[in-house]
């Protein structure tokens, strides 16, 4: 970005002694990239959450948000004269755009959700340029006291403190504790601090200072309402989009936590993604867990990697053998959740309350690396591989730690996406788990919320129906079990590759084949 300063700064030995409004122009330097940042990283985080493929989202956002800071830049050459009154009116309008930007997001996605892209893109390409036009306007305010070498440093430096302050506090504080609508309007009333500001500190040069005034006055309050209801437009665009009373909702530094309550009882969604619906979540936990579980006989030390919710460890403790059942969950919020919320708790049989439940908030991946102890049966129960964060999880790096923590005689089971819907995705996890010296057995499920869904199990011994089952199960029996291993031709094995680090084809080929069903 190169500022019009072209004009030539007095020599030092000219300029006139600092004064307040100098400082105050360097405080809005900090404060104005601080809520340029933050606009950035809410589209970005927004469009991961709901379009899916964090790297994707966020190497657009940025390249589009970058890109109209440069045209504002540009742009900023021809503000010549009244600069005060620009910058107070540019100020006004990225509060404006960039403080309801999330609202207008969360809106547009439940009302014109064919629209979002286009609505997306629109806003980052507005607040962007506008944010372009900023600090170039600042800096031309500033030129007259200060000299073109100080100038440079002070402005730059002010601009990057601004920006690593709101890169530490968005993931840390903001979101958890405001949420993105609340975040996006407290910036854009900041924004429209600097421009009050601005308004008091050169009312002498503003040509028409009660209707800036005004324009200031009315900014505020339609973000201080906007602020006020926050919660309520949250509500109206979740519902509708959710299409159930939402009974619960939090965003936590990893996820968009949404629990929904209508006609097919509770329902969890991380990310816009249903994860269980309470009519028929027993078919999925159920199919996910018993196959290994009875198949080992009497496991005694079980760890569970994802399911936060508690369900698939609901149904580890059905076995008396179990002694130790350690569960870890990368987001804490959803543990609490599940330990805590009564109605939710009782979904799990208040599983986490277990004296047997050990709970570990940590990256599995991490986990993995860092243990050296070895279980009898593993159960992974991670999201679907939307975005690279997660797809690392179903690579051959994972695996070949998942085998490490693997006893000889264990089974580990592995939630695979749907084998029909998509099919290549399916057997990538396949092939990529028996690229580690795995056996890879691979079974289905139908479970009406979600369709056909695949299930592996992957151990060093070969698996044997087992010849008895939990009392008390309402979808599996020891009749039908062996059932769920046979593929008809729809679903039947494909040539994959494997999944690695270096490449995660998983998550790309997850996206084309799920973005087909999607497009119709």
């Amino acid at each position: 970005m190169s500022p019009d300063i072209s004009a030539t700064a007095p020599p030092p030995s000219a300029l006139p002694a600092p004064r307040p409004v100098e400082i105050a122009l360097l405080a809005s330097v900090f404060v104005v990239a601080a809520c340029g940042l933050l606009y950035e990283l809410v589209a970005g985080t927004l469009a991961s959450y709901l379009l899916g493929d964090s790297v994707l989202q966020f190497s657009t956002i940025i390249g589009s948000y970058l890109f109209a800071m440069g045209l504002g830049s540009y742009l900023s050459r021809f503000f010549e004269r009244q600069l005060p009154a620009h910058f107070l009116r540019i100020e006004l309008l990225v509060a404006l755009a960039g403080g309801m930007l999330p609202a207008l997001l969360f809106l547009a996605n439940a009302y014109v959700p064919g629209a979002f892209r286009f609505v997306l893109y629109t806003l980052v390409l507005l607040v962007g340029m506008l944010v372009g036009l900023e600090i170039p306007l600042v800096m031309r305010m500033l030129r007259r006291h200060v000299a073109l070498r100080d100038l440079v440093s002070q402005v730059l430096t002010f601009d990057y403190l601004g920006a690593l302050a709101v890169s530490l506090a968005f993931p840390l504080l903001l979101v958890p504790r405001l949420g993105l609508v609340r975040t996006g309007l407290l910036f854009g009333l900041m924004n429209a601090g600097v421009a009050l500001w601005t308004l008091w500190m050169f009312r002498h040069e503003l040509r028409q200072l009660r209707a800036h005034a005004l324009a200031g006055l009315l900014t505020c309050a339609a973000l201080g309402a906007a602020l006020f209801g926050a919660e309520r437009i949250s509500t109206l665009a979740e519902d509708r989009f959710y299409q159930a009373p939402i009974v619960f909702a939090a965003s936590s530094p990893y996820q968009r936590i949404v629990v929904t309550h209508g006609r097919a009882g509770y329902r969890l969604f991380l990310n816009g993604n249903l994860q269980f619906a309470q009519q028929d979540e027993y078919r999925y936990h159920e199919a996910l867990v018993h196959p290994a579980m009875a198949a080992h006989g009497a496991p005694r030390r079980v760890a569970v990697l994802g399911g936060g919710d508690g369900m698939a460890v609901r149904e580890i403790l059905k076995y008396p053998s179990v002694q130790e059942v350690v569960l870890v969950e990368l987001d804490p919020r959803m543990t609490q959740l599940f330990s805590t919320h009564e109605a939710l708790a009782a979904l799990n049989h208040y599983a986490l309350r277990s004296p047997k439940v050990k709970i570990i908030n940590t990256d599995a991946f991490q986990w993995l690396q860092d243990g050296k102890d070895t279980f009898d049966v593993i159960v992974v129960d991670f999201p679907d591989p939307t975005n690279f964060a997660i797809g690392k999880l179903y690579t051959h790096s994972f695996y070949a730690l998942l085998e490490q923590r693997l006893a000889a005689s264990g089974y580990a089971v592995i939630q695979t996406t749907s084998p029909l819907v998509a099919r290549q995705s399916f057997w990538t996890v396949v092939q990529t788990v028996e690229s580690v010296g795995l056996r890879a057995m691979p079974y289905h499920a139908h479970v009406p919320s979600f369709g056909e869904w695949g299930f592996i199990l992957a151990s060093h011994r070969p698996w044997r129906p087992p010849e008895a089952l939990p009392a008390g199960l309402r979808f599996l029996s020891v009749a039908t079990l062996p059932l769920l291993f046979d593929f008809p031709l729809d679903m039947a094995r494909v040539p994959a590759e494997v999944n690695r680090l270096s490449n995660q084809v998983l998550v790309t080929r997850y996206e084309q084949e799920w973005g087909k069903v999607a497009a119709h």
